[in-house]
């Protein structure tokens, strides 16, 4: 033992050492433990961020819409009184009102990173005898593109989109027998009918999306549908994707828009996560429990089996604090060997998830995130765990009355 440690690391090291099994039991239980943490805490990451990178990749974050057409009864003539029945209309498309000013004022909001104008209908695709119903986006690539990344889905062909081109999903092109270079005649219910050329097929992993979405330049689409210069959402991308919603409200209170979020429109998801969340918090605390639970079990025992040795200790000179820390100590030791072990058990068992465990199609079920913070925090909730629960034997031990404790 090196001479120069302090007495008490001495000491509580020679404990822990004399009680090899117990020491050997208990940080195998605090290294399941806290190789659970790891485990689950990695992988519900893992999952959360593949399922918001799902669903965020392939929409904004907050869509500005149009407010709904609400129809209006005629005001009365003087003493003259009706018994209207006013229905609600039909919503057909129009544009969002003075979009531009809209979009400038967006601009100037530090918590948005990214703005782009849609103008977004139906229409159909028709290709010899085959034809299909379709929702065509107009969009500017520019900045749709930093919005819902379309370059990373192309499957065949590039994402130019010019006055005369299309970009259309594969079960579309396999619907309609078309490839890329390919002319499509597409038709709206109003506006002027364009022949276009498929420039690039997409796969965005659904199935239905993949059959109905098709991405025109800004300009075709306000022509095809026949709203010239109008369009019929503002997207947008922010810095805190949980914020969404929060912000979404406030442009609504300040613009004359109805705003979407994401997590509205995904309120089954975003329950889901927020349910993610708290369930890895409340593993984290029955953990840490049965933890502290062990670590004061196990002391309080060696407290009971060295009461002799810590009766010498006493009558050789050694004070309360320095009996008190001695067995502090040996919590902590405990508890930071056990987090060390569980780590490396943790990420062990996460990597061999996380190869083994794959979807259909090949790809990884969820991403491996083995960040350095949650090792760190872990070594420390452990540590800290095991200064608490040794804090009881520990004070039991420091109030031991030398001569009862020796004389046993």
């Amino acid at each position: 033992m090196n001479r120069w440690l302090p007495f008490e690391w001495i000491a509580a090291i020679r404990f822990l050492r004399e009680g090899r099994m117990q020491t050997l039991f208990i940080i195998t239980g605090i290294a399941i433990g806290v190789g659970v943490i790891v485990f689950m805490s990695a992988l519900l990451t893992g999952l959360q961020a593949n399922f918001i990178k799902r669903v965020l990749t392939s929409q904004p974050q907050i869509q500005l819409i149009p407010l709904d057409q609400i129809a209006r009864p005629l005001r009365n003539a003087p003493g003259v009184f009706e018994n209207a029945s006013v229905q609600r209309p039909s919503q057909h498309v129009i544009s969002v009102d003075q979009w531009q000013k809209v979009r400038d004022r967006m601009q100037s909001m530090p918590e948005i990173t990214a703005i782009s104008p849609t103008m977004a209908g139906s229409a159909l695709a028709i290709r010899g005898a085959a034809s299909r119903a379709i929702t065509i986006a107009g969009i500017e690539p520019a900045s749709y593109f930093t919005i819902v990344r379309i370059p990373d889905y192309v499957v065949a062909g590039v994402p130019r989109l010019n006055s005369q081109d299309i970009i259309i999903g594969t079960e579309l092109a396999k619907d309609l027998g078309a490839t890329v270079n390919d002319k499509l005649n597409v038709q709206a219910a109003t506006g002027t009918p364009v022949v276009l050329t498929v420039t690039a097929v997409l796969d965005l992993g659904n199935k239905a999306v993949n059959e109905r979405n098709t991405y025109v330049a800004l300009r075709t689409a306000q022509s095809l549908l026949g709203i010239i210069g109008g369009v019929t959402t503002v997207d947008l991308t922010v810095k805190d994707i949980y914020a969404a919603e929060t912000l979404a409200k406030r442009i609504e209170s300040s613009n004359a828009v109805e705003a979407d979020s994401w997590i509205a429109t995904n309120a089954q998801f975003f329950t889901a996560v927020q349910a993610q969340k708290t369930s890895n918090t409340m593993i984290r605390l029955f953990v840490a429990l049965s933890v502290a639970f062990g670590i004061a079990a196990v002391l309080v025992v060696s407290v009971i089996q060295r009461s002799k040795d810590i009766g010498i200790l006493r009558a050789m000179g050694a004070s309360r604090g320095q009996v008190l820390r001695v067995f502090l100590i040996q919590g902590g030791v405990l508890g930071f060997v056990g987090a060390v072990v569980g780590s490396v058990m943790g990420a062990g068992g996460l990597m061999y998830w996380h190869s083994a465990m794959r979807q259909a199609d090949g790809s990884e079920l969820f991403p491996l995130m083995l960040e350095r913070n949650l090792f760190v925090a872990t070594a420390l909730l452990a540590t800290a765990t095991g200064l608490v629960a040794a804090m009881v034997p520990a004070i039991r031990a420091a109030n031991l009355d030398p001569v009862v404790a020796i004389r046993g």
